[in-house]
Parts: structure tokens; C-alpha cells; sequence
């Protein structure tokens, strides 16, 4: 049985012919420079934000939505700003929380053909809509003083390691990776560590070291807070 929401996806992922792709490429670099420039000027105004990403099904009693509102509360307490996809659930809680807490609530919106929508707990002068993941992704990285990264799905992975990626091969400065969850995420680690690290050597010990897991919102904000004193650094207020 066909769903109205598989019509939808169907409709908006429709094959294109090459003259179609080639002549809409050329005109797409506009609108890619436009996300860029308006990503760019609205983000460089706000103080130093953390991001949080993780699942948009989660609904606000889950044991993970409960945990993103109190780290991002305690983010927000202690400076910070957070920076959301914009969407809902873990999304939802981080925005929820630093409204809350008094801080800088930044939304990354991004056009999807499930129609999301920007979560009412955004400020209403820092939601920022996006066509383009790889521009919104970029945002992310270029603005966040660290990452907190809660259980999710394909988009929370890919975030994860576009920052694991960027930080191993020297493209951009270290910063803070919090995995929250141990539970959630001892699969995916050991998987890390048998197969990639000790079978194949595609990764180097010290690879591990740019993560951390946490176990509570004490733990995520206050590895965030300590990585910047044992380094010597300071958050760009």
C-alpha cells in the first residue's frame, strides 16, 4: 500500500535527464553561494555554540530528549550558545533547553520533502533555512565549539564522522566530541576498534582519543569545560 508520504518522496526524488541535471547545475551555484553568505553573516553575530544532533522521532519523554534539554540548559548556564538542526525531537530538546537556560537557541534548518519545520524554541532572529546539507553542514562545523552527539540516526552518524574526518586529517581545529549514551553507542565502538583499528589498521590509536562517552549531562557539559582548560584555550566569547 502506497503512503501519501512515499508519493512525496517520490515526487521529489524523480529521476532528472543529463540536460536537465547540466542545466540546473549552473544555476544552483547561485543559490548555493546565497546559503553560504546568509549562513555566514547570521552565524558570526551570535556568541560561541555547542551542537547538538541526534534523532527527530524521539518525543519529549524519551529518556535521550530529557537528557538533551538539561545538557543544553547547563550549556546555556555556563555560556554557550546551542546550534540545532532545527527540527524536532533531540533537536527540539537542545533549542527547548537553552531557551530555557537563557541562551543563544540557533536553528539549521533544512528543507526536506517530510515538510520539517523549525521548532517553536528557536530564536526567532537565528533560524536559518538550508536546501543543501553540505552548506548546513558546514555551518555546523565552521561555528561549534563542540559537538554532543546524542542517539540517532543516519544523519547523526554522518555529522559524527564529517567531524571525526575533518578534525584526523587536519582540515579544521580540534574540538570537544561528546557521544552520549554508552549503551547506545558500544556496538558502533567496538566495531571501531576490532575491525577498523585492530584488523585492518585503516585507523590509528590515537583516533580514539578525539571522543569521548558519557553516561550524563554532568559528564557531556563538563568535558566541554575541560577540554578547553587542558588545552589552554578559551571558548571565542
Amino acid at each position: 500500500m502506497t503512503t501519501n508520504d512515499d508519493k512525496r518522496i517520490k515526487r521529489a526524488f524523480k529521476p532528472k535527464s543529463w540536460n536537465e541535471t547540466k542545466t540546473n547545475d549552473s544555476w544552483a551555484i547561485f543559490k548555493i553561494m546565497s546559503e553560504f553568505v546568509d549562513g555566514f553573516e547570521k552565524l558570526s553575530r551570535i556568541k560561541p555554540c555547542v551542537s547538538i544532533f541526534g534523532s527527530a522521532r524521539f518525543a519529549d519523554d524519551h529518556p535521550s530528549y530529557i537528557a538533551a534539554e538539561e545538557i543544553a540548559y547547563q550549556l546555556s548556564q555556563n555560556g554557550y550558545g546551542v546550534v540545532t538542526g532545527g527540527g524536532p525531537g533531540i533537536m527540539e530538546a537542545g533549542n527547548k533547553g537553552a531557551n530555557r537556560g537563557g541562551g543563544d537557541s540557533v536553528g539549521l534548518n533544512i528543507d526536506l520533502p517530510f515538510e520539517q519545520q523549525g521548532n517553536p524554541y528557536i530564536d526567532k532572529d537565528k533560524l536559518i533555512e538550508f536546501d543543501y546539507f553540505f552548506v548546513r553542514k558546514v555551518m555546523f562545523v565552521k561555528y561549534s565549539q563542540g559537538f554532543i552527539v546524542m542517539p540517532g540516526g543516519f544523519g547523526t552518524l554522518d555529522e559524527l564522522f564529517e567531524a571525526l574526518t575533518l578534525i584526523q586529517t587536519g582540515k579544521i581545529g580540534r574540538f570537544p566530541i561528546i557521544l552520549y549514551g554508552e549503551e547506545y553507542w558500544s556496538g558502533l565502538l567496538d566495531w571501531i576498534k576490532n575491525t577498523l583499528l585492530n584488523q585492518y589498521e585503516s585507523i590509528s590509536a590515537k583516533d580514539l582519543d578525539l571522543f569521548r562517552v558519557v553516561n550524563s549531562p554532568e559528564e557531556a557539559v563538563g568535558h566541554i569545560d575541560a577540554f578547553y582548560q587542558k588545552y589552554m584555550l578559551k571558548p571565542n566569547f
